[in-house]
């Protein structure tokens, strides 16, 4: 199915469920950023259930020891785990008028829609429960996560709502908060042992960003997936580019160096703080520009081939 450059549709957020076989967030490796470089991060995986306190046997691991209990009876004990069936995934998808650009192949908004839904058939595949929160400018709409399909195409209804309201001709209402407001959502719904996605621009981005990542990185895992336009990087050299919010419009001559220089500077330095800022998080961070296939860079920034299977 061919992917529509700004308002993807329900059917085809939903084909994604196959074109997503073989890829996990469990990366072998640990994540790396092509803007951010390295991180030494690494996703917890799945958490560990107590099953019992049973008698230490040969073999068992030293590290299970319970000493209260083994003082206690006088011989040595050790705490047995079972590996949890499921956990809860929440996928945070943005679609803010700041996401309402693209200057070649298609708008972040779109791109960020297949990759919030690439998420969410990633951890349904998985065998996990699946929730999501998609925000705009007008708030956030919220999804439990649960081990459902209806649960996962309810999510990419919304997702699709969200994104198809976006136009040119939409109000300037931008919300500063509106990032950090979802993060908070998020801080609510996942407290501990989750898998979180944030799939953003990140526009916005500022110290409470900062904390609240932090904060859920404390008991969940937490994956920054980066959309930004290849714009961010490379001005162009020759031409004019028009820039719109519907009633005003903006031409600029990008020809000339003395306009085209500060808004180079302005494109990449912001690219750069944001960039900054979530490597001091230190979530893993996946960068994913606008110009490619997004399952092609999700693929390569995993470190996976789609044919692979689950580590």
């Amino acid at each position: 199915m061919q992917s529509h450059p700004v308002h993807p549709s329900l059917a085809e957020l939903t084909a994604l469920e196959n074109a997503v076989a073989g890829l996990s967030f469990h990366a072998r490796q640990p994540l790396g950023s092509v803007l951010a470089g390295l991180h030494a991060s690494r996703l917890r995986g799945r958490g560990l259930d107590f099953a019992e306190l049973r008698r230490y046997v040969a073999g068992d691991d030293l590290r299970q020891l319970d000493l209260r209990a083994s003082l206690r009876y006088g011989k040595p004990y050790v705490r047995a785990y079972t590996e949890e069936r499921d956990r809860p995934t929440l996928v945070l998808a943005d679609q803010r008028m700041h996401m309402y650009f693209g200057s070649v192949r298609a708008f972040k908004c779109a791109v960020a829609a297949r990759l919030a839904a690439a998420a969410a058939w990633m951890a349904y595949r998985a065998g996990d429960r699946v929730g999501g929160l998609v925000f705009d400018d007008d708030g956030q709409r919220s999804f439990k996560p649960l081990r459902s399909r209806d649960r996962v195409r309810a999510f990419l209804a919304e997702l699709v709502r969200a994104n198809q309201a976006l136009s040119a001709q939409c109000p300037d209402r931008p919300r500063p908060d509106g990032l950090n407001a979802a993060l908070r959502a998020a801080l609510a719904q996942a407290p501990h042992d989750c898998l979180v996605c944030v799939v953003s621009d990140f526009s916005g981005a500022d110290d409470d960003t900062l904390r609240s990542l932090r904060l859920l990185a404390a008991h969940n895992d937490v994956i920054a997936v980066l959309v930004f336009d290849p714009m961010a990087q490379n001005i162009p050299s020759r031409g004019r580019l028009v820039a719109t919010q519907g009633e005003l419009h903006l031409e600029i001559a990008v020809g000339r160096r003395r306009e085209r220089q500060p808004l180079a500077d302005f494109f990449s330095g912001r690219l750069r703080e944001v960039a900054e800022l979530l490597r001091r998080s230190r979530v893993p961070l996946l960068s994913i520009d606008t110009a490619q296939d997004e399952l092609a860079q999700l693929r390569r920034e995993l470190g996976r081939q789609a044919s692979g299977g689950r580590p």
